[in-house]
């Protein structure tokens, strides 16, 4: 028996390995969300799991104790005391923001260093996605297509014509083993207007964007060799370094000269336009919580009347009114007469705004930055 399991093939879910960017602000989520507390660091699921324990959670049945968290310094200790399970070789700390290409490719870079064969699967920690079942058969499948020598992506079908996200447009059936639903990649759209968007809908033919990536770490860091040769040569330095006493001298001297892009720039499109990219449609609910408008439809549990309401011990009264409230403080809020607000109320700053107006909060961070009211943000 121990002959016949030696001679046969390792399955490729073993040399998974998960890599949660927990990274960006989520401005339009101020003032719940700020610089020193990020949108990922928060429960608004009203599910009492944080959008990154929720995440690590997802992942774990797949990954085990393989999962590479990569996030900024000053979140060091609030992601540590929410994942005590992730050790200091499992964490990746970034002194300044560099966006998605260099995070995913210092990741790709650590772990292709440790094992050349690892197939990687990239998952942001600030979006909600259920069930997990599901979700966890998709990504098993993008292994699978991963193994064959593809990047894949796992887009998500689409349920109206939503002009918030990218798309995907999908081409011919691959036919792996493993993965039923493999699509190829054609292109990688931008955010369309909405009568585009109604049209990509009626096609059939594309899903949305969700930024989820698995890929074999080689194949990865061949495209980003190609297409980002500064950012490549850069990441291999640092990541040479990483299991070394040398780790924190060449990180603090490399990463700060490494270039600004988002992975979908760095390997996603150039290697969609070489073939070597594929996805597998995922009918997982899925969610990235872009604004306040997105906690509303994504919460009921604690609804009062028409409005949902999301605080610890908020005290919230209501009469023929609806919206979203966010309490962090212990003040009565009483809404009458008033529909589809949105009512933010933490110590320092109270938001008011509508849900039809939910995505310009960013626009008054803006304001705020450039006046100088930092303390707030």
């Amino acid at each position: 028996m121990s002959t016949d399991n030696a001679s046969r093939p390792a399955s490729p879910l073993n040399r998974f390995h998960a890599v949660i960017p927990a990274g960006g602000v989520g401005t339009r989520l101020w003032p719940l969300s700020r610089a020193a507390a990020p949108k990922f660091l928060h429960d608004l699921t009203g599910s009492g799991s944080t959008l990154l324990r929720s995440t690590y959670d997802r992942l774990e049945p797949l990954a085990g104790n393989r999962v590479l968290v990569v996030t900024g310094v000053a979140h060091r200790a609030a992601v540590c005391r929410q994942l005590p399970e992730v050790g200091e070789d499992e964490l990746v700390l970034e002194s300044e923001p560099k966006d998605s290409g260099a995070a995913i490719g210092l990741a790709a870079a650590i772990l292709h260093r440790r094992d050349p064969d690892t197939i990687m699967g990239s998952f942001a920690a600030d979006q909600v996605i259920s069930p997990d079942q599901v979700f966890q058969d998709s990504v098993r499948e993008a292994i699978h297509t991963a193994a064959s020598g593809k990047i894949v992506t796992i887009g998500i079908k689409p349920t109206h014509p939503s002009t918030g996200f990218g798309y995907i447009r999908t081409g011919e059936l691959l036919k792996i083993d493993g993965a039923p639903s493999a699509h190829a990649v054609v292109e990688f759209v931008e955010k369309p207007s909405e009568d585009v968007a109604r049209k990509y809908l009626e096609s059939g033919e594309y899903v949305w964007n969700a930024g989820m990536f698995v890929a074999p770490v080689a194949l990865m860091l061949k495209h980003l060799e190609s297409n980002q040769p500064e950012l490549f040569a850069g990441l291999q330095e640092i990541a040479a370094a990483w299991d070394t006493p040398q780790r924190a001298e060449v990180t603090a001297r490399v990463w700060p000269t490494l270039p600004k892009i988002a992975i979908d720039y760095a390997v996603a499109e150039p290697a969609a336009a070489a073939g070597d990219v594929a996805v597998v449609p995922g009918a997982f609910r899925w969610d990235d919580v872009g604004d306040f408008a997105a906690i509303g439809r994504l919460n009921s549990a604690g609804d009062v009347d028409e409005v949902t309401v999301l605080g610890e011990g908020a005290r919230v009264f209501t009469e023929n009114a609806s919206g979203v409230v966010v309490s962090d403080t212990k003040r009565v809020i009483a809404l009458i007469g008033i529909k589809d607000v949105v009512i933010v109320d933490t110590p320092d700053a109270l938001l008011v705004t509508t849900k039809e107006h939910a995505q310009r909060v960013k626009g008054a961070v803006d304001a705020l930055k450039a006046s100088g009211d930092t303390d707030v943000l």
